[in-house]
């Protein structure tokens, strides 16, 4: 029963920021103009953008099998995980409680015979990987010459802004380093200064997942190809937001839709309800402001591109939810407590 009342706030906090960032994004938002960009959109453009943000999720296949290995050390085969991943991010579209994860792993668990545990380190590692690519990637977008002059955020110069970034990313990954190398001191110091058990078993069992996942870097060549396919990936899903960029007649160039990728992966990190709603509109708002968009116009491509890009993957993980016989709500819940 506490359990489930906890469920129930957490989702009633969710909702209530998603409705919260909702209404700043259309907070000075003309909704007539905003539907003459929508009813004016260029849709080959914008069928183009689509593509390439559904492409994005075949390529993750790539760094997957590179991440998590069977016992032998081969990979798995393609389409077991290709299920596992359309299931993910359809559950993230329409579960809350962020269960794409969770449905991805218990997925590949059940449609490979992978140990939960290995397959939710891989996952693990998989989120290090895209946050110290996202972080990269936008600091060195920050410090391009396509930069609007005398850009600030918050009154900081880009320039700071971009420093800061590279600086914590690479303090990230020294951090990183040092936990995975030395486990043991970094559970004593988590329990000595996280006050609450629960949220230092959390820590620690995190760790130890990246620990693990990142046993399987142990090959150079092996640990270069998620690199590389990290990178890739990053600059793929940035093409699609340049390329709708052209879909609704909007004067920002590619660096720019590297920035507004970067921000919007760390923003619509903060509870939502499904699919992100909220602090995905919220986010691309603020961002196409920093280039002198209007908002109704910025909320118009935020919207459009939501929208679209959307439907392919969930239409795509309810399918292979069908085919395997596995239903994303089900799988949801047979994951573990703690994972």
């Amino acid at each position: 029963m506490i359990g489930s009342r906890h469920r129930i706030w957490q989702l009633l906090l969710a909702i209530s920021i998603s409705a919260l960032l909702l209404w700043w994004a259309f907070r000075d938002v003309n909704l007539a103009e905003a539907v003459g960009y929508l009813r004016s959109v260029r849709l080959g453009w914008l069928l183009a953008a689509v593509v390439v943000a559904t492409t994005l999720f075949p390529l993750r296949l790539f760094r997957w099998r590179l991440l998590l290995r069977k016992e032998d050390g081969g990979p798995y085969p393609w389409l077991p995980l290709w299920h596992a991943i359309a299931m993910g991010f359809a559950a993230n579209n329409l579960l809350p409680f962020r269960a794409g994860e969770v449905v991805r792993t218990v997925a590949a668990s059940r449609l490979t015979g992978a140990r939960l545990t290995s397959a939710f380190a891989s996952v693990a590692v998989e989120r290090v990987f895209d946050a110290l690519t996202l972080v990269g990637l936008l600091a060195i977008a920050l410090l391009m010459p396509g930069m609007p002059s005398g850009l600030s955020v918050a009154g900081i110069p880009v320039q700071r802004v971009a420093t800061t970034a590279g600086l914590l990313a690479l303090a990230a990954l020294g951090c990183a380093g040092l936990v995975v190398a030395f486990p043991r001191a970094a559970e004593g110091i988590i329990r000595r200064i996280v006050p609450s058990d629960r949220i230092a078993l959390r820590l620690i069992e995190m760790i130890e997942g990246i620990r693990q996942g990142l046993g399987v870097l142990q090959s150079p060549l092996r640990l270069a190809g998620v690199i590389a396919w990290s990178v890739v990936l990053w600059l793929v899903n940035a093409l699609s937001f340049y390329l709708a960029f052209s879909a609704f007649d909007l004067p920002v160039d590619y660096v720019g839709a590297v920035v507004l990728q970067g921000v919007l992966a760390f923003g619509i990190a903060v509870p939502s309800a499904p699919g992100y709603v909220g602090p995905f509109e919220a986010a691309i708002t603020a961002v196409l402001a920093l280039y002198g968009i209007g908002a109704s116009q910025a909320v118009a491509y935020a919207v459009g591109y939501h929208l679209t890009t959307f439907v392919p993957i969930t239409l795509l993980g309810v399918w292979s939810a069908t085919k395997t016989g596995l239903g994303l709500a089900a799988t949801a819940r047979e994951a573990p407590p703690n994972a």
